[in-house]
């Protein structure tokens, strides 16, 4: 090992001798090599401080005494014995003035980890006044001074260090952090090469280098290994370190776990994510959903082979149970109520409808009262939400969040990089964009803005008026707006990007520019003056600090000059609704826009611009609402048509114009948009504001149930066109109402109910959503039982009388009605439909293939993606989607994160003092510890950069050796704050010694410290970085704190939700141990808060909420259908388990088809369950009460008697609506809407019109015949609900079959309860008729 020393050893020695052996002749023990102060060094052109250096002086060490032994003791403790020991020194009084201001300097950023600002002063203390000096140092440059004849100023030396010292005294200090920043303290330290690349020679080369700012001569350092002599009498210094971990002295604590890491305790790595569930290899979700579709399929396959083969009993005459006979006490009551109403709406019709139009005009008029609520906070946030709470609180006590105003410029058509030779700081690589046109452009377009002017309340509003000015609050001028940008380097000049200088340094010499500082600057943003011959500062304009990952994008790792992307911000005052200032940063922001737009057109050839203003989401989301109108105009023109054409039944071309419908359609539509309008008008009147979504959603959905009940009402008053004998037009209208009424209001009274149960949502959007669909479906009911009674009662009366559609005045002047057409749906049904549906051996394969849609539907429930992402919330031509994409790929950091303490929590004690900060003494628990031992794992905790701390900074801002908090001690200031650029405060430190301070003067200096504006000389002053982050009442009770954190780039919704989850799991944990602290108040909590959390908290509940919103809504389709179908327990439970089914198949195509679940596709599945109810409740109220003697028959005349009208009703007057919706501009409208609503849709109509009457054939009710009715193959149920009631049935179908014996029959029966005779009676007269009818046919 000596062997290999030996040579470098004789290296170091030659180079010592070529130096220059006449400086320092002498290197022994108590023999200095400089002392003294020789005036300013002539080679510093500008300094932050007084380049003052020393004079050659190779002479014995002097001896300390009075005030420089007493200084000495303050500054450089080691550097004293015992107190009676003589001490000597090789620094005069001067000297140790000047070090002890040094020694400030540093220990402003130092003083958290006390070790590591004893050592750091150590190193200054060891090179200016030990006693050994001329050991270690060797003066290689001097000049003549002056002043003094004879005397000669050092202006560089040489200093040896063993490595090993060196290393230690570095790694004590490499990860101190700067609470203020987030950031290390050895960042501003290192020069060029930043915390990452900093080494202990690149450190100490720093401190050696004149140029840097502070060290006012160049000082060479020289680390030596162990058994490496230098010869010539220098001995390399190795003094004693103190670890990190270790306490200088026995009033002093070990520096904290945030700022040492061997000061950590152990600590258990968060766990990761749970791995996917998997069976062996397979997902297990998969396997689960195979296997539970191959039990339910083994036991349909089984239960169909055990009864193949067998015969449907037939039914036997038993005796009503309870339940029957309420079940038809109830049937017959609504039966004769809606026949008695029918009958007078019939015979008074314009009466009824004045009343009908007055109602819904009246109730509409309160629309003029109506609140759109377009505020994404109001909409989707619950006001009792613990988001929307902790909002408030936060925007209470320290103002909404900043409003973000930025742009985004890339370089594409230009070379990607390009190397730059540093005469200073090496060869780095500067990308396309990194070019000085582009700089200029900038600039240019800063200035821009700089002077931008808008109009707002009749005054102007320029920047300076809305900006948000840290440093300057009160009357700030546009330079102290803070804006993020890459020229703010250059402090916004164009001057100072034009500078040039010639560098030299050592051999190497050249021209420096624009490139150096820009090099210099993006290594230590903290800088105030670079090392390069420009001597530039690093700071922005307004006096703050300006980091590269929030003005760069796009570099790989810390290599800033290779960044893709310049990214300018502008931060703008917030304020809250109401307040007259928020109209003025909307105008100005209205400004910026126009501004960005114009100088992306004027740079389209060789930049590329994104930008964003804080507006900008609402604006688009506005703007494409209203462009989108036309097209919800056309689907309802389009939904008008069909209903217009399809509900007339034509039977001759010289009587289109009579059996035409379009009057009765356009009255059929405004009723229905009435009912929605009167319900909107309704809820106004009541306070509850609307939403965009309702506008766009209810009236399809209430078109959906409306059309359903005109088509019903309507083909069935067609399809009984002929009157009993004897029976007025009034008494046939009420008639045939009695017969499909009762089936209308089991939907609507189920879709009601149903909507009301979804209105228990929390999400304030799916509430009023759900209450306006649930009065609006009802208002709907009840209009149309009466208004559109009435209008088709008057229709009737203009076909008989012969008069033309829509101009009554006119006609043929041949009254009467036609005949019921054929049409060509319930043929194709009846013919070529069922019999294929229900033949023994598809009525299994259709079973099967449900089931298997079912299963693959709740597998791929599991993949349905959970969010929003604000891309889908903008149109496809919006420029917001550039913008997003660019920050999602150049940003490198995202939002800020606040943690914020509520009150009672005593901060000025020491206990609670040290549960909250993070520095020597602390607690390691502690709240900025916890923070940032979250940081090390930011794939759990999305968090990045650790949280700022003001108590950090505060407890260094009052450390006495410090030049920050300081009294003045006499004159007209004498008690008040003097700050630290005053030089009239001499021994006026706040505290005489480091200690915590006092509950009173706690509160005494804290208002001083958030006022304090950072300096150099105090770079720990609150102003601007804390001013705002404690809130106090008049007498200085602390009611509110908030410690700032940086997020880790999020791009989905998903990972924004895990952010919040994260954060409050941290903040839970937080919570707890700070209510641990003696003398908090058990209500005191912490909680994270960010602009998006009151957005993504839906998230964290939306599936569970979800769920329960859709069971709920199942929940009364089941009870009416129960209580209605006579308790009839299987028809409900196929009713309920189709629905289900449908909905779980739509929740399946939407993983197929890319719509996320979110609060708005919630929305539509409970509309969905709507809509379902439509195509299910019909058909299976049809089989309950048909008479045919089997289950696949009533499941076929179920199918071809309410089939047709279901398609025609509700899927086909859903389908030109939604199909028109593809073409809309807003992908929120084309994903949620058309996707959304087109697959409800198809899969309601599929499962409605092909599964359930499969489950019906197999699982329906038996049939029932009471004692003394004949059997299901003579006779047709007489009363009932729907279809039970003789107009139900089929009367095509029954011609067809020559069955008029029933039709006969069942009308005369009917008559007879409607006068009230006596059923037997009646019973015996109709079987005459029967008789004398069937002669007659």
């Amino acid at each position: 090992m000596a062997a290999s020393l030996a040579l470098p050893g004789a290296l170091l020695a030659a180079l010592l001798a070529l130096a220059s052996p006449s400086l320092t002749p002498v290197h022994q023990a108590g023999v200095c090599a400089f002392y003294n102060e020789c005036g300013r060094n002539p080679e510093v052109n500008s300094s932050l401080v007084p380049a003052k250096v020393p004079c050659l002086s190779n002479t014995p060490a002097r001896v300390a005494r009075g005030a420089l032994l007493s200084l000495l003791r303050v500054v450089c403790p080691e550097l004293v014995g015992g107190d009676n020991a003589t001490v000597r020194v090789c620094c005069s009084y001067a000297q140790l003035v000047s070090l002890r201001r040094s020694v400030e300097l540093s220990g402003a950023v130092l003083a958290r980890c006390p070790s590591c600002a004893r050592n750091f002063a150590n190193l200054y203390c060891h090179n200016i006044c030990s006693p050994d000096q001329s050991l270690f140092t060797n003066v290689t440059r001097v000049a003549d001074y002056a002043a003094l004849p004879g005397a000669r100023a050092v202006l560089e030396y040489q200093l040896f260090y063993r490595s090993r010292y060196a290393e230690a005294a570095f790694a004590s200090c490499r990860d101190v952090r700067m609470p203020a920043t987030g950031g290390y303290a050895i960042s501003t330290m290192c020069g060029r090469y930043g915390a990452q690349l900093c080494t202990a020679q690149r450190w100490l080369d720093f401190q050696g280098d004149k140029n840097n700012g502070l060290a006012p001569l160049q000082i060479d350092f020289q680390l030596l290994p162990d058994g490496s002599e230098p010869g010539q009498g220098v001995a390399p210094l190795d003094a004693p370190v103190w670890g990190c971990d270790q306490a200088p002295d026995a009033d002093q604590e070990p520096c904290s776990c945030q700022d040492c890491a061997q000061a950590c305790p152990p600590t258990v790595p968060p766990a990761d994510p749970p791995p996917p569930f998997r069976i062996g290899r397979a997902d297990g979700v998969l396997v689960i959903c195979a296997l539970l579709f191959a039990g339910l399929a083994l036991a349909f396959l089984v239960a169909a082979l055990c009864r193949r083969g067998e015969a449907e009993a037939a039914p036997k005459p038993r005796a009503r149970g309870c339940s029957r006979r309420v079940s038809d006490a109830w049937q017959r009551g609504l039966e004769r109520a809606f026949r008695r109403w029918g009958a007078v709406v019939a015979t008074w019709p314009l009466a009824v409808l004045a009343v009908a139009v007055a109602v819904a005009a009246g109730l509409s008029v309160g629309i003029v009262t109506l609140q759109l609520t377009t505020d994404p906070v109001q909409l989707w946030s619950a006001p009792g939400s613990r988001a929307r709470q902790e909002k408030e609180f936060h925007d209470r006590h320290f103002g909404p969040f900043l409003r973000t105003n930025q742009v985004i410029v890339t370089a594409p058509g230009r070379p990607g990089t390009t190397a730059y030779d540093s005469v200073v700081l090496g060869t780095k690589n500067f990308s396309g964009v990194l070019a000085q046109d582009v700089l200029l452009a900038l600039l240019e377009l800063q200035e821009e803005l700089a002077g931008t002017t808008a109009r707002a309340q009749g005054r102007n509003v320029t920047l300076r008026d809305v900006c948000y000015a840290p440093l300057n609050p009160t009357a700030p001028g546009v330079g102290d707006c803070a804006v993020s940008s890459v020229t703010q380097y250059f402090q916004n000049n164009r001057s100072r990007l034009a500078l040039r200088g010639w560098q030299q340094d050592g051999k190497v010499q050249g021209t420096v520019d624009w490139h150096d500082h820009l090099i210099y600057c993006v290594n230590s943003p903290l800088s105030f003056k670079d090392i390069t011959a420009l001597e530039l500062s690093c700071m922005a304009e307004y006096g703050g600090p300006v980091f590269p990952y929030i003005a760069l994008g796009g570099y790989r790792e810390s290599e800033y000059t290779e960044a893709e992307a310049l990214i300018v911000t502008y931060s703008l005052n917030n304020f809250p609704a109401g307040d007259p200032r928020l109209e003025w940063a909307l105008s100005w922001e209205r400004q910026f826009l126009s501004v960005v737009r114009d100088f992306q057109r004027r740079h389209r050839h060789n930049l590329s611009v994104t930008f964003m203003a804080e507006r900008s989401l609402e604006d688009e989301i506005n703007r494409t609402s209203g462009e989108d109108i036309p097209v919800f105009a056309v689907s309802y023109l389009l939904v008008f048509a069909y209903i217009a054409l399809a509900l007339g039944e034509y039977t001759a071309w010289r009587r289109v114009l009579v059996e035409s419908k379009v009057t009765l359609a356009l009255g059929g539509i405004v009723v229905v948009l009435g009912a929605v309008l009167a319900a909107m008008g309704l809820l106004a009147l009541l306070g509850l504001p609307s939403s965009l979504i309702i506008i766009e959603v209810v009236p399809f959905l209430v078109l959906a149930v409306g059309a359903d009940n005109i088509f019903i009402f309507v083909q069935e008053l067609q399809q009984q066109s002929h009157r009993e004998p004897g029976e007025t037009r009034e008494q046939h209208l009420g008639r045939v109402l009695a017969q499909v009424a009762p089936s209308m209001l089991l939907c609507s009274l189920s879709e009601t109910i149903c909507f009301l149960f979804g209105a228990l949502s929390s999400m304030p959007a799916v509430r009023t959503f759900a209450l306006t669909a649930a009065l609006a479906i009802a208002l709907d009911f009840v209009l149309q039982m009466s208004g559109f009674v009435a209008l088709v009662a008057l229709d009737r009366r203009r076909q008989e009388a012969g008069r033309f559609d829509l101009c009554c005045c006119c006609g043929t002047g041949k009254g009467g009605t036609a005949g019921a057409g054929r049409g060509l749906l319930r043929p194709f049904l009846e013919r070529c439909y069922t019999p294929v549906l229900l033949h023994p051996l598809v009525r299994p394969a259709v079973v099967l293939l449900f089931l298997f849609l079912a299963c693959a539907g709740l597998f791929l429930l599991f993949h349905v993606s959970v969010g929003l992402d604000q891309e889908l919330a903008l149109p496809e031509d919006s420029y917001l989607l550039e913008y997003y994409s660019a920050m999602n790929r150049y940003l490198a950091v995202g939002v800020p994160t606040y943690f914020v303490t509520t009150g009672g929590y005593n901060f000025s004690s020491e206990n609670g003092t040290n549960a909250i900060c993070s520095s020597s003494g602390c607690d390691t628990n502690s709240l900025t510890q916890s923070i940032q031992l979250a940081t090390r794992y930011a794939n759990v905790s999305y968090l990045a950069i650790p949280a700022t701390s003001w108590l950090d900074d505060f407890l260094d801002w009052l450390n006495p050796m410090v030049r920050c908090c300081r009294v003045h001690q006499s004159g007209e200031h004498q008690g008040q704050f003097c700050p630290s650029t005053s030089s009239d405060c001499i021994l006026g430190q706040c505290l005489k010694r480091l200690r915590r301070p006092t509950d009173e003067e706690f509160q005494r200096f804290l208002p001083w410290f958030l006022q304090d504006r950072p300096s150099l000389h105090c770079p720990k002053g609150g102003l601007g970085a804390y001013d705002t982050s404690v809130s106090m009442d008049d007498n200085g009770t602390i009611l509110a704190t908030r410690f700032m954190a940086y997020q880790r780039p999020l791009r989905t919704s998903q990972e924004y939700t895990d952010a919040l989850r994260a954060a409050r799991a941290l903040a839970e944990y937080i919570t707890t141990t700070l209510r641990a602290v003696p003398g908090t108040d058990p209500a005191f909590r912490v909680f994270p808060y960010t602009v998006t959390y009151v957005y993504y908290e839906q998230y964290l509940t939306v599936v569970p909420e979800g769920l329960l919103t859709l069971a709920l809504c199942l929940v009364p389709t089941f009870a009416v259908s129960f209580l209605l179908l006579g308790m009839d327990g299987r028809s409900s439970l196929a009713t309920l388990l189709t629905i289900a089914m449908a909905l779980l198949g739509t929740v399946g195509c939407m993983a197929l088809w890319a719509v996320p679940y979110n609060a708005v596709a919630l929305i539509n599945l409970v509309a969905a369950v709507g809509i379902s109810v439509e195509f299910v409740s019909h058909i299976t109220c049809a089989f309950a009460r048909s008479r045919q003697p089997t289950r696949v028959a009533r499941a076929k005349e179920a199918t071809v008697t309410m089939g047709s009208k279901v398609v025609a009703g509700v899927a086909m007057t859903n389908l030109p609506g939604v199909v028109v919706l593809a073409f809309a501009k807003a992908r929120l409208v084309q994903i949620f809407f058309f996707r959304l609503n087109l697959i409800v849709t198809l899969l309601g109509l599929a499962h409605g019109l092909v599964f359930l009457p499969v489950l019906l054939s197999y699982v329906g009710p038996a049939l029932q015949v009471p004692p003394g009715e004949d059997t299901p193959g003579d006779t047709v149920q007489g009363t009932g609900l729907g279809l039970a009631n003789p107009g139900f049935k089929d009367t095509d179908m029954d011609r067809d079959r020559d069955k008029g014996k029933d039709k006969g029959k069942d009308r005369d029966r009917d008559k007879g309860k409607d006068k009230d005779r006596d059923r037997d009676k009646d019973k015996d007269r109709d079987k005459d008729k029967d008789k004398d009818k069937d002669r007659g046919t």
